[in-house]
């Protein structure tokens, strides 16, 4: 089994039960393949470097998954037809970095 982190963004105007429902949708197609997903976080709505698809802003949802490469091959197939999504990234590690968060607003992690 490898091991990959895979970062998906969603088009600016869609809804926070729309992510949740993205979210549910990608993480069943890796479970139906035999993966296993390790983590999910909802990195919020950022800006984009540069336009895509007429869209400044995007929302992005991060997986880190446990599996096979047919499954990420089946992920990304899904994806590229998905009319919600802007872009999609896969890429494979080494190893889990589980301990830090790199979304934490500073006065967050100043209280820690």
């Amino acid at each position: 089994m490898n091991l990959y982190e895979h970062t998906i963004i969603a088009r600016q105007d869609t809804s926070p039960s729309e992510i949740k429902q993205l979210t549910e949708k990608y993480s069943k197609i890796v479970e139906k393949n035999d993966g296993e997903i390790i983590t999910t976080e909802n990195w919020g709505l950022l800006h984009l470097s540069h336009l895509i698809k007429k869209n400044r802003k995007g929302s992005y949802i991060h997986f880190k998954i446990k599996a096979k490469g047919n499954v990420i091959d089946e992920l990304e197939k899904n994806e590229a037809i998905d009319k919600k999504l802007l872009r999609y990234l896969t890429v494979r590690v080494k190893r889990f970095d589980l301990e830090t968060n790199y979304f934490l607003k500073k006065e967050d992690a100043e209280k820690k």
